[in-house]
């Protein structure tokens, strides 16, 4: 990068404006601008803006419409709880939602960088508003930063920088209330940090980065960390709309009067910028489709007399004359691969049950005998996705005659005959059913519900001996039962067994 002495930088294709030569942050001071385009965005701002500080405080079917429970694993989303089981639901959403972004972006270009990406939203609709209402349009701002240090220069930029604290304290503070119940966020706050350490060491931190970002970041997050921009050579093409100048209309530039073309090279686009590119030296990865050059252009048009549009929206064939096709095969692509994305979520997210139950048989012996009761072991792994407590009971059935225990081979003969006969659907409860028809029907024993815990031995030796509540509680209430949870299946068609 050579600059003659005296003479002021201009952006290039070949460097960073916002990098000085050595190295340094060139601080940029973009001119302010008003125009149609300036307007919608600050309607869009205030919307984005409005919907982060109110959403943690709305409530839909008495839960959070939107909270990150993160010590208990749960999500609230619009009425419905989600928890750690569902977060395979999360690998869907962002996959639709990131190839909607991709189909976008091959349609408009960086849309979602010039309205919606929080980075532009608080920076562009915030922070350089506060900063313009001190210490004043551009021109003040750049006086007073060559000038020395007095009283004026010193007031301004102690009440922004004290303003720029305030205003990144509110958004953590607003983000925590996504994380924690906003009935105890005020508490917290007034108490202090001692019961909610590691709340208060995350929103610090959080602070101390946004703070770095908004007042002395700023655009080199877009144009050095951000990837998005890095990927506008693989999601558009000549059909995507752009913001760009019209070289064929435009050039050669000069004053008026002396040159043919419409551009009067003042300079205001390169002004307004906020990334600090010449918007008349083509597509470039740092331009995020802010519209403030279309806006200074269309300006100073209708200041000369000329056509508006010299900065525009656009595609590259639109600027060479040519038709623009908006159906294009990559659109195709990144909207089939979103719809699909999407539908799995929203698919899988509407058969999701609050509560699921599985029954698995125990690993070694498959049931025992003792006395006249067989005991069939089995393993219950129960999940309550709710946000409250849910109870079933079992009930118990007519005990069957016992199998022949005298001798090895009658027992042998019994097994064997147990094996060949057919299972219901219900033998997942009753492994030994005799009946010749053990219809599905027929079984009334409900599933367990409450825990996923493994019981111990039910050590009982009567055989009347049942237990029918599922909620957690100590031993089942037999005095000799030794189990800490001991629970009895059983089948209306004949058969009884225990489950732990």
């Amino acid at each position: 990068m050579k600059v003659q002495h005296g003479m002021r930088r201009k952006p290039d294709l070949e460097t960073l404006y916002s990098i000085n030569a050595d190295g340094s942050h060139n601080v940029l001071q973009p001119a302010d601008v008003r125009g149609k385009w300036h307007t919608r965005k600050n309607i869009v701002f205030t919307i984005l803006i409005a919907i982060y500080v109110v959403v943690p405080f709305l409530r839909v079917g008495g839960y959070p419409a939107l909270r990150f429970d993160i010590p208990n694993r749960t999500a609230y989303i619009v009425g419905h709880t989600y928890t750690r089981e569902d977060f395979y639901l999360v690998f869907f959403l962002l996959t639709g939602f990131g190839f909607t972004l991709f189909a976008v972006t091959s349609l408009l270009g960086r849309l979602w960088c010039g309205y919606a990406c929080p980075q532009t939203v608080f920076l562009e609709g915030v922070f350089r508003r506060i900063e313009r209402w001190i210490e004043g349009g551009r021109n003040d701002r750049m006086r007073r930063n060559k000038g020395p240090w007095n009283f004026d220069k010193l007031w301004r930029k102690v009440v922004k920088q004290i303003a720029f604290l305030g205003i990144v304290f509110l958004l953590t503070h607003v983000l925590l209330a996504y994380f924690l119940p906003v009935e105890e966020l005020l508490p917290a706050l007034l108490k202090g940090p001692e019961d909610h350490w590691l709340a208060f060491a995350w929103t610090m931190c959080l602070s101390a980065v946004l703070y770095f970002d908004f007042a002395w970041f700023r655009e080199q997050f877009c144009v050095i960390m951000c990837p998005y921009g890095r990927l506008q050579s693989a999601l558009i093409d000549d059909d995507t709309v752009i913001v760009g100048y019209d070289e064929k209309r435009g050039d050669p530039r000069g004053p008026k009067g002396k040159v043919t073309g419409d551009c009067i090279d003042c300079g205001s686009c390169v002004n307004v910028c906020p990334t600090g590119i010449d918007i008349r030296n083509g597509l470039q990865m740092e331009c995020i489709g802010c519209t403030n050059c279309v806006d200074a252009c269309d300006s100073i048009m209708e200041q000369v007399g000329r056509p508006k549009g010299l900065v525009r929206y656009d595609s590259l064939r639109g600027f060479a004359g040519e038709r623009r096709r908006w159906l294009r095969p990559r659109v195709f692509l990144y909207a089939g691969l979103s719809m699909i994305g999407l539908a799995v979520f929203l698919l899988t997210a509407s058969k999701r049950t609050a509560f699921e139950v599985t029954l698995l048989r125990a690993r070694g012996m498959p049931y025992t005998i003792e006395g006249e009761t067989i005991q069939n072991l089995f393993t219950i792994h129960l999940q309550n996705k709710s946000t409250h407590e849910q109870e079933s009971s079992s009930t118990r059935c007519p005990r069957r005659a016992a199998p022949p225990s005298s001798g090895r081979s009658a027992r042998r003969k019994w097994r064997s005959n147990r094996s060949a006969r057919p299972r219901s659907r219900s033998s997942r409860s009753c492994r030994g059913c005799s009946t010749a028809d053990p219809s599905p029907s027929r079984c009334a024993s409900p599933r367990r519900t409450r825990t996923s815990r493994r019981t111990s031995n039910c050590a009982s030796k009567d055989p009347d001996h049942d237990e029918t509540s599922s909620r957690a509680g100590p031993g089942c209430g037999s005095s000799s039962c030794s189990a800490r949870w001991c629970w009895r299946t059983s089948c209306s068609c004949g058969s009884r067994s225990s489950t732990r």
